[in-house]
C-alpha cells in the first residue's frame, strides 16, 4: 500500500493548474490565430451597420493568411496561404492600414482588382455604372445623451447582389464627388457606411489595400455597450449593454 503526502498531493496540484493555464493559453492562441479575433468599434465610420462600443468576432480563413494573420505580425513570408480565397464586393472586413501596418481599419469591399471606382453626387459608380441606389427611412440616433436629428439613410445593391445601408450626413460633402480610381492588381477599395464620416480609399491617408494586408472578415457582433461605457464594468451592464445586438452577423 501507497502513501502520499500533503505537500505532494499540494505540488502536484498546483502543477496541474500551471498545465491547465499553459494548455489554455496555447488554444486561445491557436483559435487567435487561425480561426476568430476579435475587435472592437472605436469610431462611427461604419455606422450604423457597426456602432462604437460593439465587439465582433473576424473569421481568419476566409480569405487565406498573410504574416498580418500572426501575432505581432512577423514578415517571415508574403503573399496569402492560399491565394485563392479572395474577398467580395460587400464584405465587411479588417485590414491593417497600408501606411502604418500597426494600425487596424474596418471598412466594406467596394472595388476589386481591375475595377473603376467614382462617386458621382454621392453615388458610386463601379466600371461606370451606378450603384442601384434607393432612398430609404432617416436614421435616427436613439442612444440617450445624443442628439436624434435624422440622418439620410440608402439602401445600395452592389453588381452582386450585396445589400447594405449607408448614411448620408451632408448633402455634397467634400467626398461625395471624386476622381476616377483604377484598383491595382492585388488591390481593393474600400468605404465606410458612413460616408461622410470615413476615411477610406477615397483618401490618400488610406488608398488602396493590397490583398495582403487584409486580416479577415467580419462576421458576428458578440457583444455591444452604449457609446462611452466600459465593456469591462460588468456592474453596469443591465443599462450599459445594447441586448439587441448581441450575437447579430455582420452584412
Amino acid at each position: 500500500m501507497s502513501v502520499s503526502s500533503g505537500t505532494k498531493r499540494k505540488e502536484g496540484g498546483f502543477g496541474e493548474t500551471v498545465k491547465v493555464i499553459f494548455h489554455a493559453l496555447i488554444i486561445a492562441l491557436v483559435i487567435r490565430t487561425f480561426l476568430f479575433q476579435p475587435f472592437n468599434i472605436p469610431s462611427g465610420s461604419m455606422k450604423a451597420t457597426l456602432l462604437v462600443g460593439d465587439y465582433l468576432f473576424v473569421s481568419k480563413y476566409s480569405y487565406g493568411y498573410s504574416h498580418f494573420s500572426l501575432p505581432l505580425a512577423p514578415d517571415i513570408f508574403s503573399g496569402r496561404i492560399p491565394g485563392n480565397l479572395l474577398p467580395e464586393r460587400g464584405d465587411v472586413v479588417v485590414f491593417r492600414l497600408p501606411k502604418d501596418p500597426s494600425t487596424d481599419y474596418i471598412k466594406r469591399v467596394i472595388g476589386l482588382p481591375g475595377d473603376k471606382i467614382q462617386v458621382i453626387d454621392g453615388v458610386v459608380n463601379i466600371n461606370g455604372v451606378p450603384v442601384k441606389h434607393e432612398r430609404v427611412a432617416d436614421y435616427i440616433e436613439t442612444e440617450e445623451g445624443t442628439a436624434q436629428a435624422p440622418v439620410k439613410r440608402w439602401k445600395e445593391t452592389l453588381p452582386n447582389g450585396v445589400v447594405y445601408y449607408a448614411l448620408d450626413l451632408v448633402d455634397n460633402g467634400f467626398a461625395d464627388n471624386t476622381q476616377v480610381y483604377t484598383v491595382p492588381p492585388g488591390n481593393y477599395f474600400m468605404m465606410g457606411d458612413n460616408r461622410d464620416n470615413s476615411t477610406d480609399s477615397r483618401f490618400s491617408q488610406v488608398g488602396m489595400v493590397p490583398f495582403e494586408n487584409i486580416v479577415g472578415k467580419a462576421q458576428i457582433i458578440f457583444f455591444s455597450v452604449y457609446e462611452g461605457e466600459r465593456a469591462w464594468e460588468f456592474w453596469r451592464w443591465p443599462v450599459s449593454v445594447r441586448w439587441n445586438r448581441l450575437f447579430t452577423i455582420v452584412r
